[in-house]
């Protein structure tokens, strides 16, 4: 017969890995709540305003940049929202900086938003946008590109995520279906439809429904 364990585990210690790993089997299993919806919203608000500032430049290279800094300031804002909602839930904490979910979702949204960067530089003609108009010196892939990537970047990550976040990623690809295969003067309205008007309305379905 097999002699029993001189030291067995002291009761509390086995109830304590028991708990840990049922808590680290239900973060796993739990989506990611904590978007910001006001914070979309806001963002969708910019978003109108900088078509209008865009459409009105003289010269391509100037389109570009305003386009640029909004996506710059809505990346650092939204991250900043999305951050202050997991602390006033208290998902962040000195020992855990990232749920599963959020890391989760943040690997589901970065690749294709790097995708999209990298194929953004390369379709770009640096030596004439600083001198011909955004009709002439913006590639018309441009803005379908821009909109199918970043549905894509929120249908990846909305997997790990509540439901309006990859319904918000199909509006978004639909968008830029049509401004791929549509006019410039097309393109420049599905930016406008895309990151201003879809953003407002599912970033105010997303804070009436998931707490703000």
């Amino acid at each position: 017969m097999a002699s029993p364990h001189r030291h067995p585990p002291a009761l509390h210690d086995r109830a304590i890995q028991d708990l840990s790993f049922i808590r680290r089997t239900m973060e796993e299993a739990a989506s990611f709540s904590d978007i910001p919806g006001w914070g979309l919203a806001g963002i969708g608000v910019t978003a109108l305003a900088t078509t209008a500032l865009a459409e009105a430049q003289p010269t391509a290279a100037r389109w570009l940049a305003i386009w640029i800094g909004e996506a710059v300031l809505a990346g650092i804002g939204g991250t900043a929202l999305l951050w202050l909602k997991m602390h006033r839930h208290g998902r962040v904490s000195a020992e855990l900086p990232l749920t599963t979910p959020a890391r989760k979702f943040f690997l589901g949204l970065l690749p294709a938003i790097v995708a999209g960067t990298l194929l953004t530089l390369a379709l770009l003609e640096f030596e004439t946008i600083g001198a011909v108009p955004p009709a002439l010196g913006v590639p018309p892939l441009i803005p379908g590109l821009w909109l199918t990537l970043y549905g894509t970047a929120l249908v990846t990550a909305g997997l790990h995520s509540v439901r309006a976040v990859p319904m918000m990623g199909l509006t978004f690809m639909s968008l830029g279906a049509v401004a791929l295969f549509g006019s410039q003067a097309v393109g420049a309205w599905m930016l406008a439809l895309g990151f201003g008007i879809t953003h407002i309305g599912f970033g105010l379905w997303i804070a009436r429904r998931h707490g703000g």
